[in-house]
């Protein structure tokens, strides 16, 4: 099987508070490019919309542009960068850093068909 979409042309935008999500929809991927606008927090903008208190989704990341810091419901934190590749579990919270938008790859079956869409 050979599979190929372009990203210029998403199967699906989902706009969410300070952000969006363009994701191209694949058999065995789903690619997410995910852009966050300096103020965003996943607790003001998507909890609401998930209905859970931190973020339950797996994400296999790809940090392009922008700071964001991401902090474990067990307490562990880090913040991740341009050209950092990064695996996040579910139980998270996460924000931008700094006054720059951050952009992030996201190569992850569920995230790009369930991320900040209405439960």
């Amino acid at each position: 099987m050979l599979e190929v979409k372009p990203l210029e042309k998403p199967d699906e935008r989902r706009d969410f508070p300070r952000g969006h999500l363009e994701a191209v929809h694949m058999t065995d991927l789903d690619f997410a490019v995910a852009t966050f606008e300096p103020g965003w927090r996943w607790t003001e903008s998507v909890a609401p919309i998930a209905g859970t208190e931190s973020c339950q989704m797996h994400h296999n990341c790809y940090v392009v542009q922008g700071r964001m810091h991401i902090r474990m419901d067990d307490g562990g934190e880090q913040e991740v960068g341009p050209g950092d590749v990064f695996v996040c579990s579910p139980g998270h919270d996460a924000w931008v850093v700094g006054d720059e938008q951050c952009v992030v790859y996201d190569f992850q079956g569920q995230t790009a068909r369930e991320y900040a869409k209405q439960k």
